[in-house]
């Protein structure tokens, strides 16, 4: 079985086996990572790789996902930001009765504009 060495940042350089990581590769940008968990202090790490990387890894017998951007990423994003005074009140305005009423009411309002 090949043996991969990785660096962990807790524990410095670490000896792996491919069982013991995945690669994982974004269908849309096809950017490449790959991820373990630290056989010495058993922390998560992830790191980018790049392509070259990614096929020596996959060549070794690491096991590949394939995922995708969220969706939400494409959505276009109308009005203000966001701000801490908005979050803020927002806030408050869950810890009131009836505040599922009141922000209907204001989507309300919005949508017959």
């Amino acid at each position: 079985m090949t043996t991969i060495r990785a660096n962990c940042p807790t524990c410095g350089d670490v000896q792996l086996k491919a069982n013991d990581l995945v690669v994982r590769i974004c269908s849309d940008d096809e950017s490449g990572s790959y991820a373990f968990r630290c056989p010495d202090c058993a922390h998560p790490v992830a790191k980018d790789a790049s392509r070259r990387i990614v096929d020596l890894l996959v060549g070794s017998g690491v096991r590949m996902q394939v995922w995708r951007l969220p969706a939400e990423l494409q959505e276009s994003h109308l009005g203000p930001t966001l701000t801490p005074d908005d979050l803020l009140d927002f806030h408050l305005l869950l810890q009131s009765d009836g505040w599922f009423e009141s922000v209907a009411e204001a989507v309300r309002k919005n949508i017959e504009r």
